[in-house]
């Protein structure tokens, strides 16, 4: 698992996540701004009782702001697939 993975799945602990994946895609953009300047590409799933009755943006932005920084820097993009677990 690389440093950055690893970061993710630490910071986004706060959601208490029953189930979390994420994939590194950054090879998938080699070339692309983003990954010149060192930002990876990631696709995250992730499941949470956190979101019980939220919708998609509030979802993504709890996310986001448990990565904090990490967006603007260690992350360029990140494809996020977000579900509770009554909705499994």
């Amino acid at each position: 698992m690389n440093e950055t993975i690893a970061e993710i799945k630490t910071r986004l602990a706060v959601l208490t996540p029953q189930h979390v994946e994420i994939i590194d895609e950054s090879a998938l953009h080699a070339g692309h701004a983003g990954a010149r300047s060192g930002g990876g590409h990631y696709q995250l799933t992730i499941i949470s009782p956190a979101f019980s009755g939220q919708n998609t943006v509030a979802r993504h932005r709890a996310i986001y702001q448990a990565l904090g920084d990490l967006m603007s820097t260690r992350v360029h993009a990140l494809s996020i697939t977000a579900y509770s677990p009554e909705e499994l």
